[in-house]
């Protein structure tokens, strides 16, 4: 299975490739929640196990305030998790 990213996308109408989009710890968290219901499940019941696991072998480079505020999160489903990550983000 071939997993489709940002920088493989080529412009056709500019002939070359795209450079890949800046990324962080937490874009990777999601997409990762996104495209994997066991990671998703891990991260909202055990997302201490989560972040220690990482997702397909590589760590998620987060600052001391996303980690904690992602320990810190008690959701039912992704859209609420994601809500409460970003209004926590935004509120200090």
């Amino acid at each position: 299975m071939a997993l489709l990213t940002f920088d493989t996308y080529k412009n056709p109408s500019l002939g070359y490739r795209q450079q890949p989009a800046k990324r962080t710890g937490l874009h990777r968290l999601f997409a990762a929640a996104v495209v994997s219901g066991q990671f998703r499940e891990t991260l909202l019941k055990t997302p201490e196990e989560a972040l220690a696991n990482g997702y397909l072998g590589q760590p998620f480079v987060l600052s001391d305030r996303e980690a904690s505020i992602i320990k810190s999160i008690q959701a039912e489903d992704l859209a609420d998790f994601a809500q409460q990550v970003n209004q926590a983000l935004q509120g200090a």
